[in-house]
Order: C-alpha cells, then structure tokens, then sequence
C-alpha cells in the first residue's frame, strides 16, 4: 500500500476554513511490505524529463532540491516518445521505477499514426498498475481568472476503458475499438475517491459517465459507484452523477459545484483539461499517479508543450509542485511545505511570472525566485 503518498503542496493558496492544502499527508495508505528505496539517508527516485519541455522543467525541480538539499538521489532515464526506437531504454526505466517504487516524470509524447508506437505513458500505467491519477484544480489568489474559489480533486481511472488500446480493423475501412469495463477496477477506483474524500475533509463525490448511452460499460462503473456510495453514507459524505457532456458545461459555467469527481480514463484525460484552463493552464496544476506498490508523480494537465520547447518560456511551477508531493509521500513534509510555499508565493506576489501567466520571465527566472523565497 502507498505510505503517505501526496501532499498538502495547495496549502499556502488560500485562507478558509478548509486548510488550503486538500491532500493531507495521511491521504493514502501506506506500503506496508517495503519503503521506497533509500541507501544511507537518501532516498533513490527514478526521474524520467519526458518530452518537450520536459527537461527545462524539471531541471528546475533539481536546482529547488539542491538549494534545500533534498536528499534525493536520481536515476534519470532520458526517454522519448518522439520516435519507435526507445522501447530498450524505456524497460530499463521500468525496471528502475519497480526497484524504486517512486518517480518523478515529465510527459511522453505519444505519436497518432497507425505505424506509431503504443504509449509511453499508458505503459507504464497498466505495468505499473498505477490505477488512480489524481489532478488538483485549485484557484490561486494572486492569479485572477474567469472564476474564483475553484477547488476541485479529478480522481480518473487510469488502467482500463478507452485506453485499454484493443482495437483492430476488421474489414477495410471499418475499425472496431473495445473498451473495457470491470466491476472490480470500477470498484476500486471508487473506494478510492470516497476515501480520498473522508480523509481530506471533502464533502462530496461526483460520478462522471455516459451510462444513458454506453448501457453495459458505464452503466457498470455508475452502478458500481452508486452501491460504493451507500457505504459512506454515514460519514456524512455526500454522492452525485452527471452525464460527461453536461459536466464539461457546468465546468466552465459554475465549477464551484464540484469537490471530488471520479470517472473512466477517457472523461478524465478531457476534464482535467478543462480544470486545468479554469484555474490558469497547465502550468500550475500538479498531479500523480498511484497504486498499491507505486507512486509517479507528473504534472496533472498532459502536455509535451513542443512548441515552446529549449525557449527557456516553459512554468516550472506544476512540476515544482507535483514534485512536493512526492516529497510529502516520502515523509519530506517539512521540505515539501517549504517549497510548496515559496512557489505559491513567487506565483501570488506576481513580480515573476512566465508568458502562459501573462508575463515575459523564463523558466530560469521563475525558478530562481522560487529559490530566493525559500525558507533556509
């Protein structure tokens, strides 16, 4: 089981009754057979940039780390989704993420043609079994937009569904996909988004589906939900469902209305996109990836963002964050809180800011202000 995995890394956003962090450090179980690698006092993480900006990005996280000494040891592995020959390098990538049982990851591209690879990033999911992504959509006060008090945890199903990658074409011109749905993974996902709930002092949990449409699949997982639901009932934990269509409208015109929502892979690879530009784009919102043995954090918008890639324009700040998070799940708190804070003031003070927040500073700016507000 995952020893206290996330964080409190949105703490320092707001003040309100509700402390502004909404991922305790006792959100998740903990491994109970063993700790993630550590040899004399520093733990070993395995470290994949990932693809566009991948690199600049995390290369920020590594001078945060060494200016508060951090005691992190890396195996970096420079995999690549931009071509089909990296398959050597990624399963020895794997092979470091199973012996470390904790990673810290940029994004993989993943190409559209037929003749293209399978993903990276799905791979190691379903290898992994890495069931639950969890993405944190919280609106900052120094950072205005459209809509404010946003604050909302997207719980997606991540080994099965649409990405299942089942599909073959079965007569020229006619391609057959098959998505898969279990009672068991449906079930799984479920208690963890209830139990996320209870321990981060969440009221409510949102079931997002097609199950008016897809009878059989998402009637399953809607089903599933609904007896799961009936559980926590006495805990005063609240439960809802709504269609995904109309959930991507009330997203954009009332989002407040959502604490915990939990779906299918697909629904949530869209949704997360959607929180992620209500609350400032993809620069900002952190993420993981977790399961009973492992825990792969990762910013929690999905973008490779090749276009501004080696331009030094790219924010650090959702890496910097989904990289507190994997300190806290290390048991790193003091460390995590320290660099959770200074990022969130570097990003509320406003002097420093990247182009994605209206600015004209480089991610090596950002990063050094990041530094010269941490508490040494």
């Amino acid at each position: 089981m995952i020893r206290n995995a996330i964080f409190t890394a949105m703490r320092p956003a707001l003040t309100s009754s509700r402390a502004a962090s909404t991922i305790t450090e006792s959100a998740f179980p903990k491994i109970a057979e063993r700790l993630p690698t550590k040899y004399g006092g520093v733990y070993t993480v395995t470290l994949i940039p990932g693809d566009g900006i991948g690199a600049e990005i995390t290369d920020s996280v590594k001078e945060i780390f060494e200016a508060v000494n951090a005691p992190i040891e890396w195996e970096q592995y420079d995999v690549s989704g931009m071509s089909s020959s990296g398959e050597a390098l990624f399963k020895q990538a794997m092979e470091s993420l199973k012996r470390n049982k904790v990673g810290l990851k940029g994004i993989l591209f993943t190409p559209i043609s037929q003749s293209g690879h399978i993903s990276w990033n799905v791979a190691m999911r379903q290898q992994l079994d890495i069931y639950a992504s969890v993405v944190l959509c919280k609106s900052l006060p120094g950072f205005s937009t459209r809509h404010s008090n946003v604050d909302f945890a997207i719980i997606r199903e991540n080994t099965e569904g649409e990405y299942s990658g089942l599909e073959h074409q079965s007569y020229p011109g006619v391609v057959e996909s098959l998505k898969v749905s279990t009672r068991a993974k449906a079930e799984r996902i479920a208690r963890f988004a209830f139990d996320f709930a209870l321990k981060n002092n969440r009221k409510k949990v949102t079931c997002v589906h097609k199950a008016n449409i897809m009878k059989l699949g998402d009637g399953l997982f809607l089903n599933t939900f609904r007896r799961i639901a009936e559980e926590y009932k006495t805990y005063g934990i609240e439960s809802n469902d709504m269609i995904v269509d109309n959930t991507s409208m009330q997203l954009v015109a009332k989002p407040q209305q959502f604490d915990v929502m939990v779906m299918p892979n697909l629904y949530g690879a869209i949704v997360s996109n959607i929180g992620a530009a209500l609350v400032g784009g993809p620069g900002i919102v952190p993420g993981c990836n977790v399961g009973r043995d492992y825990a792969l954090f990762e910013p929690g918008c999905r973008h490779v963002a090749v276009d501004i890639m080696g331009k030094d324009r790219a924010n650090p700040a959702a890496m910097i964050l989904s990289a507190t998070m994997m300190l806290r799940h290390l048991g790193l708190g003091h460390m995590a809180n320290n660099i959770s804070k200074a990022t969130f003031d570097v990003i509320n003070a406003g002097k420093v800011r990247t182009p994605d927040m209206g600015g004209a500073d480089s991610t090596h700016a950002f990063t050094a202000e990041v530094i010269k507000n941490l508490q040494h």
